[in-house]
């Protein structure tokens, strides 16, 4: 597998941790482990993540998620305990992807990874912010649910062909930009509408 293949692996890994890194650590190991996914041989030299401890609190933390992540409000308080875990979580895996011998391309793996596990994890946490002002709950799960099907099924992608993976995460994290932008903004026309009191 070529640096690009790599890199695009690492690019995809990341992206997904950024939206739920325990599912993406759970899949990889669980990938490992049975080797019914055929993983690169990079990948398949971290039989750390096919370690049942690992895929145990692994499991644990997909329970948790997947819970905590279908209820208004407890989502995005979920989302902030988790924004430096997230970020440092892709960038570890996109570290480890990437060949050990070359230390350029693990710390622009390093970077890229922790980048896009960041701008994933804004772009989530945003949407989720803006959706949580909506009354009904059923917006969250559906958004929830199609985050989960979306992290299962590009991660198995992912390993199956990095660089239609890398193309796809791209894509999305062009997608998670702009709607932190769109969010920001529309944050910031709500807070200027807002009437202030008069003043005494």
């Amino acid at each position: 597998m070529g640096i690009i293949e790599l890199l695009g692996l690492a690019g995809s890994v990341s992206l997904l941790s950024g939206w739920r890194l325990y599912a993406t650590i759970l899949v990889t190991g669980l990938a490992m482990r049975t080797g019914w996914v055929p993983l690169p041989e990079q990948l398949q030299v971290l039989d750390v993540l096919a370690n049942p401890w690992v895929l145990g609190v692994a499991g644990v933390g997909v329970v948790m998620e997947f819970l905590a992540d279908k209820v208004m409000w407890l989502d995005s308080i979920w989302d902030a305990v988790h924004s430096l875990i997230r970020p440092v979580g892709g960038a570890l895996l996109a570290l480890a992807i990437v060949d050990p011998s070359d230390p350029t391309w693990q710390v622009i793996a390093f970077l890229l990874g922790g980048g896009a596990a960041f701008a994933a994890h804004a772009g989530k946490a945003s949407a989720r912010a803006a959706i949580n002002t909506s009354p009904e709950p059923v917006s969250n799960v559906v958004a929830s649910t199609a985050e989960d099907v979306a992290t299962v099924g590009l991660l198995a992608l992912a390993f199956a062909n990095p660089v239609i993976a890398a193309v796809i995460a791209a894509v999305l994290l062009v997608l998670s930009i702009v709607l932190i932008v769109v969010v920001g903004r529309t944050v910031r026309r709500v807070l200027k509408r807002t009437p202030k009191p008069d003043a005494a």
